[in-house]
Formats: C-alpha cells, sequence, structure tokens
C-alpha cells in the first residue's frame, strides 16, 4: 500500500470519486416547469412521429430531469453495449485499466488466457474499492502502474489494501488470510463479480445486467463497413480527458450533426468539409452514419499530393483505402453512445462516463495503425496533430456546455431542427423506440437516406 500525506489524503476525501458523482442528485435550479417522466417520454414520443422536414428539439426536460436521467441508466445504458477502451490499451497479459462507470468501479484486465474481461473493483469481504480513486494504492499491490496514466497499470494479482484478501486475473479469490474458522467458508465462491464484455472492431464493450442480445451478431453490417480501416488492430496514440458540465444527448447530438460547421467550427473544419455537403445514411437499429465529404478543391489538391508522394491528412492514409473512402470523413453513433469517426488516416473514439443529467466525463481517443507510429515524422505528426484536436475539441466543449445552460433558462425555446440535422433527429428517434422498448426501424419504416 502506498502511503499518502495528511494533504493528499485530505484532498482525495474532499473530492468523490466518480461512483459518488454518480450518486447525487443535480442541484442546478431550473427556471422552467418540471416535468414527469411520462410528460417527457410522450413528448419525445410525440415529435419524434414528425418528418424531418417538420422536426424541433427535445423539450429541455430531457436534459436536466434526474428522474429522467435515472430512466434512461436503467433502460437505455445498463441493458446494452457501452464502450470502456480499446484492446491496444490492454495489450498483455496483467495489462489493467480502471473506470467508473454508471456507479460501478470496474477493472478491465487481459486475464492469463489472454482473455480482456470486465471486473468489479468492490471486494466481496467488506465492500472497499480495492484501488480506490485518489488514495494512491497501486491496487494490485505487487504490480507496476503505467506512469502518466491515472489507473493503468500491469499485475501478476488484484490485491484488496483492506484485508489482503488477493484475486486471480480472472478475479477467482486465491488468498484469504484468517479465513481459516470461518463456518462454511469456501473460497471459490468469493471473486470479484465478472461483468458481460465483447471485444467489438477492437473495442472493449460491456453490458452492466447481462442480458443484451450479442453485439458482434447486431452489428455484423457496421463490421463490413468498417473493414477498411482494420480498427482491432490500430494503436492508442493520443487521449485527452474532459469533465463536461452537460448531458450526454447535448454531445451526442453535436458529434453527429456537422451543421455547427458553419459556426463553432468555422476556421477549423468548415473550410476542409462545408456543412452543406454532409449527409446522413438511411435510418438502422443499431448505428447511425453520417458522411462529411471533403470540397471539392481540396480533394484535387490532395490528389496531386499524393502523385507527388505526400500524405496529405496529417498522418499517412490508411492503406488500401478505397477511393470513395480517401476523402471524407465518416461519423457513427453506435446505440446508445459509441461515437466514432473513420478518417482516411485514423478513427477517433469517444468514450462518455454520464454522471447525471448534467454532467459526465469524456475520454476521447485517436487510434491509428501500427505502422504510422513508426513513421520517421511520426513525433511531429504527433505534435501537430494533438493540438489540432485539442482545438476543436475546445471549440465542442464551449458550445455544448453553453448549450447546457440555456436549457435552465426562462427564454429557452423549443427551436427547428435543419436538413443537415437529420443525425439529431434519428437520436430522439432512438429514445422513442427505447421508450417503446424496441429499436429504431423495427416497428416502424426506417427513414432513407438523405440525396447526396
Amino acid at each position: 500500500m502506498k502511503l499518502l500525506n495528511e494533504t493528499a489524503v485530505r484532498a482525495a476525501c474532499s473530492q468523490p470519486a466518480a461512483p459518488l458523482q454518480f450518486s447525487n442528485r443535480t442541484q442546478v435550479r431550473s427556471a422552467l416547469p418540471t416535468w414527469s417522466v411520462e410528460q417527457i417520454q410522450a413528448e419525445i414520443q410525440r415529435i419524434a412521429q414528425l418528418p424531418l422536414t417538420q422536426a424541433t428539439t427535445l423539450p429541455s426536460q430531457a436534459y436536466t430531469s434526474q428522474e429522467f436521467f435515472d430512466w434512461e441508466v436503467d433502460h437505455i445504458f445498463r441493458n446494452d453495449w457501452l464502450p470502456l477502451a480499446h484492446v491496444s490499451q490492454v495489450p498483455n497479459i496483467g495489462d489493467f485499466l480502471n473506470i467508473d462507470l454508471l456507479g460501478e468501479p470496474l477493472i478491465v484486465v487481459r486475464s492469463k488466457e489472454g482473455r480482456v474481461r470486465v471486473l468489479s473493483r468492490i471486494c466481496p469481504h467488506r465492500a472497499m474499492d480495492i484501488m480506490p480513486e485518489g488514495f494512491g494504492y497501486s491496487g494490485h499491490g505487487i504490480g507496476d502502474a503505467k506512469e502518466g496514466q491515472p489507473g493503468c497499470g500491469h499485475a501478476r494479482l488484484f490485491m484488496c489494501p483492506y484485508h489482503a484478501w488477493t484475486f486471480e486475473l480472472d478475479g477467482r479469490l486465491k488468498g484469504s488470510p484468517e479465513m481459516q474458522q470461518t463456518e462454511g467458508f469456501e473460497r471459490d465462491s468469493w471473486g470479484l463479480k465478472e461483468f458481460h464484455c465483447e471485444v467489438w472492431n477492437g473495442f472493449i464493450m460491456v453490458n452492466l445486467d447481462g442480458k443484451a442480445a450479442p453485439l458482434n451478431e447486431r452489428l455484423v453490417g457496421l463490421s463490413e463497413a468498417l473493414k477498411p480501416w482494420n480498427i482491432g488492430e490500430m494503436k492508442m496514440a493520443i487521449q485527452m480527458e474532459w469533465d463536461c458540465p452537460f448531458n450526454w444527448k447535448v454531445l451526442a447530438e453535436n458529434f453527429m450533426e456537422s451543421y455547427h460547421h458553419l459556426g463553432a467550427h468555422s476556421k477549423t473544419l468548415q473550410p476542409m468539409m462545408p456543412a452543406k455537403t454532409t449527409w446522413n445514411e438511411e435510418e438502422r437499429a443499431a448505428y447511425i452514419r453520417a458522411h462529411l465529404p471533403l470540397k471539392p478543391a481540396m480533394r484535387e489538391e490532395m490528389q496531386q499530393a499524393e502523385a507527388r508522394g505526400e500524405h496529405v491528412h496529417g498522418m499517412p492514409t490508411i492503406e488500401d483505402m478505397a477511393p470513395e473512402l480517401r476523402y471524407e470523413w465518416n461519423l457513427f453513433l453506435v446505440y446508445p453512445y459509441l461515437l466514432m469517426s473513420a478518417n482516411p488516416d485514423r478513427v477517433i473514439f469517444y468514450r462518455m462516463q454520464p454522471l447525471g443529467p448534467d454532467r459526465m466525463k469524456l475520454l476521447t481517443t485517436t487510434l491509428v495503425p501500427a505502422s504510422t507510429m513508426e513513421h520517421p515524422e511520426w513525433p511531429t505528426m504527433l505534435e501537430n496533430e494533438t493540438a489540432r484536436l485539442r482545438d476543436f475539441h475546445l471549440e465542442d466543449m464551449e458550445v455544448c456546455t453553453a448549450v447546457q445552460r440555456g436549457f435552465y433558462a426562462s427564454g429557452y425555446q423549443r427551436g427547428r431542427l435543419s436538413y443537415l440535422e437529420m443525425s439529431v433527429w434519428l437520436i430522439q428517434r432512438y429514445a422513442a423506440a427505447r421508450i417503446r422498448g424496441t429499436l429504431p426501424a423495427t416497428d416502424m419504416p426506417p427513414a432513407p437516406a438523405q440525396k447526396h
């Protein structure tokens, strides 16, 4: 166990860890009337029936109500597949990382047989989180933490620092000192709880209630579409953490629509990918896909540069990328909230950790082929692309934070949607389908693709 000084312990106690942040109720006072969960659901169902040409925004209460957020946790999050990490973050046996998700302190670990597992960090003896955030425990007692990466490390075993119970990498209890006089105590019955986990295209996904249908079967079509990127073999290149004072749907809507290129990204993305040329594919039960083509003049410049043997996307274009994918970005939302931008040279992955109706944590991760990291100009590429990524993240953080503030104001008005906000409309239809206990495009005709 690592010993901390008094100042560090007091600081850790004063800042609630993510599971406690999740348990806290929102305390923001709204100038708008309170709606019941049933009222919010009825309004979502109503507006989801409207065609895109008549679409309007959700009621503000869908983004501010603690009770509606609680409903989302139970009926959208816990019973579906949620993203945790990429396999490149735990490449070797014994590699692990910690994440707190919806009040569950979790360990993602590669166990001794090479399998990725998701375990609870709660000791079955006296309920201690075996790696409490902020207190400085290595958590496993007999391993090494990864320098500069909080919550990540490498271990042979996990150890609870309270009473020194030890656990195998698959969660089985290995040692429990001085329990020989406890009647009926069977060591095999007291391991760390394991959660249902699947690896899909390199993404480590968890289902907290253990009842979701297999993910890989649901996403066969999307897996085929993502083959050119070979995401499962990519490596993590850039990570950025964000504390976000806004609802998870605010970010999902912002990520998936490109109408805001005209404003928020007028100097970063709009010159490359004009909002008016972006378009959505048809509605699907499991995901949304949007296309962001590069403007023709930039495409011609890139083709000329490629003919000279130059890389044109900030990093080398992924090998054997199809011509139609070399000059556009592809945005994906895998329900409920795996956000991904598949670009000609990289994949950007957003991991959300909803904490309440008005707050969440966000980790943005850039994935690249291993060959990119071996390029002689990689250090310069990494520095330049990290700065570029931070710039447009900051633009999004600003607008999303300001949007959440607007939901509490008496001046809030229900807006109308542009044809460039089809993704926002599809998210509304997804929410309505979940309220009905089904999925989009299964009990209603799917919305067609936009013309492009």
